[in-house]
């Protein structure tokens, strides 16, 4: 089974920081979603080698070029929450 993010309030763009949508001008929560749903666009911003769970491990598949900052295909989360 695939998991991913849903089209939720909590997920979408037009969300204010006191919970409410900036299109319909209602309270929402994070298990609301509507069609005028749209995905921020800084969800995944901050996957950097320091981040990552293969970092200065033998699983890195680049332990000689891999530093903080830089950004790679084979990052891996340190934590994962379900």
């Amino acid at each position: 089974m695939a998991i991913r993010l849903g089209n939720t309030c909590g997920n979408c763009s037009n969300l204010n920081a006191d919970n409410t949508c900036k299109i319909h001008e209602v309270a929402v929560s994070s298990s609301y979603t509507c069609n005028s749903f749209d995905m921020r666009a800084d969800l995944n911003n901050v996957h950097d080698c320091a981040q990552c769970a293969r970092f200065k491990s033998s699983s890195c598949p680049h332990p000689e070029k891999a530093s903080a900052g830089m950004m790679c295909e084979a990052w891996a989360p340190e934590k994962v929450t379900a």
